[in-house]
């Protein structure tokens, strides 16, 4: 299943493994990212469901 990379292994296999860590890096600041913008999206509706609208000051 794995090509013979021969003297060239070590950088080919170096090079998949930081593309991994990379992506996984990404994946993670993005969900990370996606939760943050979340709650800050649910306390701004909260705070405008709390608010008096136009029309009942």
């Amino acid at each position: 299943m794995m090509p013979d990379l021969g003297r060239y292994a070590v950088a080919v296999l170096s090079s998949y493994g930081a593309t991994l860590a990379l992506l996984a890096a990404l994946l993670a600041l993005t969900v990370w990212r996606g939760r943050r913008v979340k709650r800050q999206l649910a306390e701004v509706e909260a705070r405008q469901a709390r608010a008096p609208t136009e029309g009942e000051r």
